[in-house]
């Protein structure tokens, strides 16, 4: 089964948290274990043996804060309208002075690193965290456990079986230990793509084998953005004999350019030309990227972006990039960095663009990346188009986000996240994939964002928006037609969302059902057979700088933290994090996604040797999980000849979109300038 998980029977079983401890350590004679720090998948992935001893690794220990329980209450606190406290962030000084860890502290988890012959390679911001480098064997020792590589998903990972031990008197200052796997977040960047069979790899990861609409940079691009030109018929044939298909319906654009939106098209359709006629641009804010790798080709591709649309143009003053806490040496053009840079830019033109860039795409270097730039305090949005399946992120590594985040929040700065591309990441089957969201989106200190998809008219007013999530039928390819065309159609990705299994719902969710924390808060476009065009460099393609239509909720992070930042502006004061402010809002400045359905759905009727028969549009549409309320087009694919997909819209994986705060796209889509204008001073 395509999309089953590794990892059955691994469920998370520690259910919903009234309080989630900072970190568990189970005390014994000599040291302590540090809790909830083994990675899930040890206890069923395939065991390829113990790793090399002599292999140097760097591992990282983070050391408990102080006052965690009033930092909590602080962090309450600052985000209630009736407190006289009410977005009076703390100062970085005051932050540090109450709830970091002491440069005492700090040494004698460095003089544990060093007495067990770990290279101490850096002592983190304020005590934090500690890293040191050195060989499996000496890592072995120090934590008293077995580094073993595990085949996951078709790729080799390294994991610890059993929770880390700790001597001496670092155990007690000892939150939790990173680096002894190597666990990686993914990017939610996603394309069009065509099969017959469901895709091999999860929607929400990059597949080489997408179908890239590109076109070459030019004067005049052959940029579409009807995606919906109209009522279309079309007919097939087996070899110019039976079965022989007709189908009936919505169309959907056979433009080999791809179909996509341009800044103009969002700008016009979102009401954003009239902030920017008042001046209210993202002038004097700063938007950070938490990207890893880098690329090198990542200002020439903005800057040819820029210039296309008539967007100022990046430069040493308004874009840097930062390096934490190593050069990297992975670089290569890379889609999510150029979605991230460029849609950030294009919402928020005035803001300056800090792209911070890890070395990999561990969780090691990630969350550390990310602790870097709240640290240093770079800009008050953070925009992290990244994410990891929760039931299989170690708890501990839940929790530092978390600890990250919530320091986010005290010092007034939103850190968003996008909700990932896997709508609940059952992928149709839920008796065999439970359901998950994704992390660090789902911290109570974060602000997670999803997806819907987006059709425009010709003026760029909006047709019709929906929640993002699409299935494919392949119902002709190359001269072969589906007979019959029902049973082949699948979930290909969709906004992600639901309820966390690890922390409490935040009182700004108290309207909710459930305990849990709830995702999305709040969603933009992400559909990428609605999606954003990019320009990016194609190594290797003449011309070498393309342009592409991507999405995913990699594009609407971005687009909504550019969007947070003109708040910003428009406030005049920092004014932290988003997600507190949503649930509350006028319905003027935020879009309520409702469930959508076109009069004009695709139908078919087949021929062949028994005879005719008729298909409705739910046979088409499947697997609808029960939903009644969808868009239905006929894709005739334009790069292969005689080759026709039915494409569904409003289809998420076991979300539903509905009135309300719903799982797919949370509170709905900001109505551009309403949505700025509520915070102006």
């Amino acid at each position: 089964m395509a999309h089953a998980k590794l990892f059955l029977g691994t469920l998370l079983g520690v259910g919903i948290l009234a309080a989630v401890p900072l970190f568990g350590a189970s005390s014994e004679v000599s040291g302590s274990t540090i809790t909830n720090n083994t990675p899930r998948f040890t206890t069923s992935a395939k065991n390829l043996g113990a790793v090399d001893p002599s292999t140097v690794i760097e591992v990282s220990i983070w050391l408990n804060p102080h006052n965690k329980a009033d930092l909590d209450a602080l962090a309450k606190d600052l985000y209630d309208p009736g407190s006289p406290n009410y977005r009076h962030w703390i100062s970085k000084a005051e932050f540090t002075s109450k709830y970091a860890p002491t440069a005492e502290e700090a040494k004698t988890v460095v003089n544990f690193f060093t007495s067990n012959k770990l290279t101490v390679v850096k002592v983190g911001p304020d005590n934090f965290f500690v890293r040191a480098r050195g060989t499996v064997g000496a890592v072995k020792s120090a934590f008293h456990v077995s580094l073993n590589n595990y085949e996951v998903d078709g790729k080799t990972v390294r994991g610890n079986s059993k929770d880390p031990y700790i001597t001496g008197e670092a155990a007690a200052l000892v939150g939790s230990v990173a680096g002894l796997d190597t666990m990686e977040y993914s990017h939610p960047v996603v394309t069009k793509t065509t099969s017959r069979k469901p895709p091999t790899t999860p929607p929400g990861v990059e597949s080489s084998s997408a179908a890239l609409a590109t076109s070459a940079v030019g004067t005049s691009l052959p940029f579409n953005s009807d995606c919906f030109p109209g009522k279309t018929t079309q007919t097939f044939s087996t070899s110019g004999g039976l079965p022989i298909a007709t189908y009936t319906g919505n169309g959907y654009t056979t433009s080999s350019a791809g179909c996509g939106y341009t800044p103009e098209n969002i700008r016009a359709a979102y009401n954003l030309n009239a902030l920017y006629a008042e001046h209210f641009d993202g002038s004097g804010q700063t938007i950070v990227i938490i990207d890893w790798c880098g690329s090198p080709t990542i200002t020439s591709d903005a800057n040819a972006f820029s210039a296309q649309f008539g967007l100022p143009k990046l430069t040493s003053s308004n874009f840097k990039i930062i390096y934490t806490p190593t050069p990297s040496y992975c670089e290569a053009p890379d889609p999510e960095i150029n979605i991230d840079v460029e849609w950030a830019h294009a919402i928020a033109p005035g803001a300056a663009i800090d792209l911070v860039v890890p070395p990999s795409a561990t969780f090691q270097d990630v969350d550390q990346g990310f602790f870097y730039a709240v640290n240093y305090q770079l800009g008050n949005v953070i925009s992290g188009s990244y994410g990891s399946e929760e039931l299989y992120t170690p708890t501990s590594v839940l929790v530092t986000e978390d600890l990250i985040a919530e320091t986010a929040a005290v010092l007034g700065i939103s850190a968003n996240f996008s909700t990932g591309d896997s709508g609940d990441f059952t992928f149709d089957f839920p008796q065999f994939n439970p359901a998950s969201v994704s992390a660090p989106a789902d911290s109570p200190y974060a602000t997670g964002i999803g997806g819907i998809s987006l059709a425009l008219k010709s003026n760029n007013t909006i047709a019709w928006q929906s929640g993002w999530g699409t299935n494919e039928n392949l119902v002709a390819e190359e001269g072969f037609v589906e007979d019959p065309p029902t049973g082949g159609g699948f979930f290909n990705f969709g906004s992600g969302g639901g309820v966390s299994a690890v922390f409490a719902k935040p009182s700004y969710q108290s309207q909710l059902k459930g305990g849990g924390r709830h995702l999305p808060d709040i969603s933009w476009l992400a559909d990428p057979f609605t999606g954003a065009y990019i320009a990016i460099s194609e190594p290797g393609v003449l011309p070498e700088l393309q342009y592409a239509v991507y999405g995913g909720t990699s594009l609407a992070c971005p687009m909504f933290s550019a969007l947070w930042a003109i708040a910003n502006q428009e406030a005049g004061v920092p004014l932290g994090q988003a997600a507190p402010y949503l649930y509350s809002l006028p319905a003027s400045t935020i879009t309520d996604i409702v469930p959508y359905s076109s009069k004009t759905n695709v139908t078919g009727e087949v021929v062949d040797s028994a005879g005719k028969k008729s298909y409705s549009a739910v046979a088409l549409a499947s697997p609808l999980e029960g939903s009644t309320s969808f868009e239905s087009v006929l894709w005739d694919y334009p790069l292969l000849q005689d080759t026709a997909l039915i494409l569904t819209f409003g289809t998420d994986s076991g979300l539903k979109t509905a009135v309300g705060w719903d799982d797919v796209t949370g509170v709905g889509v900001p109505n551009g300038k309403a949505f700025a204008d509520y915070f102006k001073r």
